[in-house]
């Protein structure tokens, strides 16, 4: 029995080591939170588009929860300092947030900017190539109307059909003399954007009041055969101006026959 008094005090003695030992290794516990704090830290630094916009901020935060995973005695310091952690990582993922809406926001500008550049580029581009185009059509028409013996002027190209087209003090057009007004109303019909004015004169013999209605009347002639050739009647006006406006002197046979007109007028086109 005293044999055994020995080895029980031995058993005793291993035991007590052991639990000695495991209380020494046994790694006491993270304070409560502090893994919650970590978790939503990690979930911050793992995220690309975050975490290289608060990096300061994320250092700061890594601190702080190293310091609320570390036990202390006092429960009500362990609380503060995983609450202080948490406002760190809160603090670090609203100021990565706010930067990259702030990124966001900048490329948005930087891309409406661009878009309006490249608008501006494209009118300013298609107003010129426009305003090209509409110089060519202008030096082609005048070309045309050159081939008509028109000439330029301040009103624009204007074409002068004499006095051959009318018997004397009449405006019936002659018959087998309106060559010029087939090949003007060709024309006109290519280019139904063209707008144009008809304008009759006479020299000055007879009343003025005779005269001034002649010079309508012949004017009117010559919008009806071009109306009757094809050309819209809302593209021409016509006016008579009488023994107003000579351009040789009524002196003379020949000059008066030069006065006996009906003039052609197609203004020019503007470009804005």
């Amino acid at each position: 029995m005293n044999k055994k008094i020995p080895d029980i005090l031995k058993i005793s003695g291993l035991s007590l080591a052991i639990m000695i030992i495991n209380a020494c290794t046994i790694q006491p516990e993270s304070p409560n939170g502090a893994s919650d704090v970590r978790a939503k830290l990690s979930a911050l630094q793992d995220d690309p588009t975050l975490s290289s916009r608060a990096q300061l901020a994320i250092k700061e935060a890594e601190i702080a929860t190293l310091i609320a995973e570390s036990p202390e005695k006092e429960k009500a310091l362990s609380d503060h300092q995983v609450f202080m952690a948490d406002r760190k990582v809160e603090i670090a993922i609203a100021t990565a947030q706010t930067r990259l809406l702030e990124d966001q926001r900048k490329g948005i500008i930087e891309q409406r900017e661009t878009a309006r550049l490249d608008s501006r580029t494209r009118e300013a581009n298609s107003a010129r190539k426009e305003m090209q185009s509409a110089q060519q059509r202008n030096e082609d028409l005048e070309r045309q109307l050159l081939d008509l013996n028109a000439k330029k002027s301040n009103r624009g190209m204007v074409l002068t059909l004499g006095d051959l087209l009318f018997e004397t003090g009449k405006s019936d057009l002659k018959h087998g003399i309106t060559e010029n007004l087939d090949k003007l109303s060709i024309f006109l019909i290519e280019n139904d954007d063209r707008q144009l004015i008809v304008e009759g004169y006479t020299d000055n013999i007879g009343s003025d009041s005779f005269n001034l209605n002649l010079s309508l009347k012949r004017a009117d002639a010559v919008k009806a055969y071009l109306l009757d050739h094809g050309v819209a009647d809302n593209r021409m006006q016509t006016s008579g101006k009488g023994e107003s406006a000579p351009i040789a002197s009524n002196d003379t046979a020949t000059g008066r026959q030069r006065n006996r007109r009906v003039e052609v007028i197609i203004p020019d086109q503007t470009t804005e």
